[in-house]
């Protein structure tokens, strides 16, 4: 059937290899209930519909309505597959099953049937796709997911654009060769595209009832270290869409809670999606198609290593014949090193697209984009497709500076100053396009150029991206008089570089990550030079953090009202969290230590944090921290602040204090992350009585019940107990950084466990096969060396916890 349909639309093309998938999946299904029976006759009936040739010849006319009649059909045969299962879970919880099976039932048939009649005459009606879910309770509460870097469908190709590398793409997806790539790398330089293709592909995929994930990176959101995430999101978006999938991961996450937070990628990947995907081999509808954008922003080379690991890996060679990942990013060396030499890895460039097809999706684009102006007419449109030489992104720039959004200049001006741009000099075509739109936007002199770079040195500098009245609220508390400013008077007009200037919902941040290279680049920029890393604004914005912890911080922010409850149970916390911690105020407290690290030293910075880290507002903040699921930010953010101030006068106290909240969490992190109330009536009486922090606190507590007798007075020597291993522990050794331990224990295992926080990193170590006597870290901390009682020494990678090479065998 796809080999007939050749011709069609691309997006009906997946829908037609969901339907094909989904109907050879269920044909031999033998023992089947009569009501189930009967929707496969439904099915089976709209299979053979739509594969005759009169069909086949109309469906591209058709193509949304056939995405859901495929999303209809790939739920149904999601339903028949797990019907055993399903049957089983109804019986457990005292349900009819009949009654339950029928229901089901009726409301695929029902749906199938309006949409088929829909179908055959060519009539559009909005007919509801209702997915049935299944509620049996298979935890998967509390997994690591990535908030925000799922599908952004504004981001999509034009339809009509970009025909022949969706098409190429589409047809990878559905090769039904067992030993087709399964990796798609898409690349080229920045402006060609790349995004808008990876979100297509995955809106289509999720349109027509696909299963997929689509994950992005972003330069703007690097401190939230997606790359740690990646494979738990992905996993979390499998599990929610297919119910074979979810009861296989939650099987295995049942069995080690650990993996549902754990920052190891290469166990993510073994555990979360390999394992699982094994377990139910031909269960799955139609192909699983990941889509993985812009990995380049990922941040430094160290960022992604492992993720180039593990698509480079055999694993990944060998993955499900109906497994996909799609990849996009630039050509950068380290990428190009791992991926254009495995031999399972599909490489294309958007840099080889010919220039006429390049240039036809551009006429389309820009004249879709003009359409409502007269003045630009077939020759303006084609001149500006001409000059793009390729690049959409300087398309999309072209089409908004031609656009009127500010009196002054008609619109044919406008477009000649995009053909002639009065600047000088060299460059890269982007390059002048963002100096055109920027002469512009900002008049040259020196108090707006100023205000300028103040404002974009804020934006790029913060460490999420905040909505421009956040923005605004953190920089009317900046130590400079001058800098309290509307930062609208100078992001009115900058609309075609930034979002969330019209959107006052969306977060301010640059609509192309180009856009920041230009901009942190004296030699490319100019005079509209911004410089990311400017001591100043950091010193600006750690003012501004602390002085909005210490105004807006308060005892129980969200009013929890009793400590019986662990945070979990709390069915409104999310609603209370949003409507009692603003958005600056949240920022500042996951953030304010971050900035203060690059910050200089200040004698009115010090006096700040000395009053912030002198009063109960420090118990306040850990409060809002445990609310966030933050926790995790404050042991590294207390150890900043005493970097900050050692050596420096009159800092002893504050140092002590600091030193003695590092403790509190360590001792008291699982308690209060748990149930947050126990910070106050667990946590804070247990403090030892001798301790800088718990003589400044208790007297501001005057109700908390006490210890009278056989109290702490000092921390306990043994700050954290390290558990995991099942038999004596041999050799112990820290990492020259001091922030990891290794271990080697007699259940013949190595582990390696984060020192800080005392959990454990990874899994452990396999491959001994008698006690493990002695372990120890390289000096550049890469690598681990073992000796054990199986007469063998062996060496393993610290960072991905794999052993590298054999054992060194010799002695007897």
């Amino acid at each position: 059937m796809i080999a007939c349909a050749c011709q069609v639309h691309p997006y009906a093309q997946i829908a037609l290899g969901i339907l094909s998938s989904a109907a050879q999946l269920l044909i031999n299904q033998t023992n089947l209930d009569k009501a189930v029976s009967g929707l496969l006759d439904t099915v089976r009936s709209v299979y053979e519909f739509l594969t005759e040739k009169d069909s086949i010849n109309d469906i591209d006319e058709m193509k949304d309505t056939l995405a859901k009649i495929a999303r209809a059909i790939s739920d149904s045969a999601q339903f028949i597959n797990n019907y055993s299962a399903t049957k089983s879970f109804w019986k457990r919880t005292a349900k009819n099953i009949f009654s339950e099976t029928q229901t089901v039932v009726d409301g695929y048939v029902k749906t199938l049937d309006g949409l088929m009649q829909q179908y055959r005459d060519r009539t559009i009606r909005d007919i509801q796709v209702n997915t049935y879910r299944i509620l049996e309770d298979l935890n998967l509460d509390g997994m690591a997911y990535a908030g925000g870097a799922g599908l952004n469908t504004t981001e999509k190709c034009l339809d009509g654009t970009r025909k022949e590398t969706l098409q190429e793409i589409i047809n990878w997806i559905n090769d039904p060769d067992v030993d087709a790539p399964r990796v798609y790398w898409l690349h080229g330089q920045a402006g060609r595209g790349k995004s808008a293709i990876a979100h297509t592909i995955a809106s289509w995929i999720k349109d027509v009832g696909g299963l997929g994930s689509c994950f992005c990176f972003a330069r703007d959101r690097q401190t939230e270290r997606r790359e740690e995430k990646i494979l738990t999101t992905i996993a979390r978006d499998l599990a929610d869409r297919d119910q074979s999938f979810r009861r296989a991961l939650a099987d295995v996450v049942s069995k080690d809670h650990s993996l549902k937070t754990t920052p190891d990628v290469m166990q993510q990947w073994q555990k979360l999606i390999l394992e699982p995907l094994y377990r139910i081999t031909g269960a799955i509808v139609g192909n699983v198609v990941v889509v993985i954008d812009a990995l380049d922003e990922s941040g430094p080379d160290t960022s992604r290593e492992h993720i180039l690991s593990l698509l480079a890996s055999p694993e990944a060679a060998h993955l499900p014949s109906n497994f996909r990942i799609l990849l996009t990013s630039r050509s950068l060396p380290d990428i190009e090193h791992v991926l254009s030499t495995a031999a399972h890895v599909k490489a294309a460039s958007l840099d080889a697209i010919s220039g006429v097809s390049a240039e036809r999706d551009i006429r389309l684009y820009v004249s879709t984009e003009l359409r409502r102006f007269p003045e630009i007419g077939t020759s303006e449109v084609q001149t500006i497709a001409q000059k793009s030489d390729g690049l959409f992104e300087w398309a999309r720039l072209a089409c908004r500076f031609i656009k009127p959004n500010k009196p002054g200049r008609t619109v044919m001006e406008r477009y000649n100053e995009i053909l002639f741009p009065r600047v000088g000099g060299g460059g890269t075509l982007l390059d002048v396009m963002y100096k055109t739109i920027l002469e512009d936007m900002v008049p040259p002199d020196e108090t707006t150029l100023a205000r300028f770079r103040s404002v974009m040195q804020q934006v790029m500098s913060t460490f999420a991206p905040l909505r421009l009245d956040t923005l605004n609220e953190m920089r009317s508390h900046f130590p400079s008089e001058e800098d309290h400013f509307n930062m609208i008077i100078i992001l009115e007009y900058m609309t075609p570089l930034l979002s969330g200037i019209s959107d006052r919902h969306s977060v301010v941040r640059p609509l192309h990550a180009s856009f920041y290279d230009f901009l942190n680049d004296p030699s490319r920029s100019g005079i509209y030079f911004v410089g990311v890393s400017s001591i100043g604004v950091h010193s600006s914005l750690t003012f501004a953090s602390l002085h909005i912890l210490c105004n807006d911080l308060k005892f129980n922010i969200c009013g929890l009202e009793s400590s019986y409850s662990c945070n979990s149970e709390v069915a409104d916390l999310e609603e209370r969290v949003s409507k009692n911690i603003s958005p600056h105020l949240s920022y500042s407290c996951q953030y304010w230590a971050d900035h203060l690290q690059r910050a200089d030293y200040d004698s009115r910075l010090a006096m700040l944090v000395k009053t912030f880290v002198g009063c109960e507002k420090l118990l306040f903040w850990l409060e809002v921290l445990c609310l966030l699921d933050g926790l995790g930010h404050a042991t590294s953010a207390l150890a900043s602040t005493i970097s900050w101030l050692q050596g420096k006068e009159d800092v002893e106290d504050a140092l002590m204090l600091a030193q003695d909240g590092i403790k509190f969490v360590q001792n008291f992190g699982g308690i209060i992350s748990h149930s947050t109330p126990h910070l106050y009536i667990s946590a804070l009486p247990f403090t030892p009585s001798n301790t800088k922090l718990s003589r400044m606190l208790m007297p501001k507590f005057s109700h908390l019940v006490s210890v009278v007798v056989g109290g702490q007075k000092e921390w306990p020597a043994a700050q954290v107990a390290l558990q995991g291993h099942t038999r004596s522990v041999n050799s112990v050794g820290f990492s020259s950084d001091g922030k990891r331990i290794v271990s080697g224990s007699d259940d013949k295992t190595v582990r390696i466990w984060d020192a800080e926080r005392g959990v454990r990193i990874g899994g452990p170590l396999e491959g001994h096969t008698h006690w493990v006597n002695s372990v120890g870290f390289s000096s550049d901390g890469k690598r681990i060396v073992s000796g054990s009682d199986d007469n063998t020494v062996r060496i393993w990678d610290a960072e991905r916890g794999v052993q590298i090479g054999g054992p060194l065998e010799g002695h007897t």
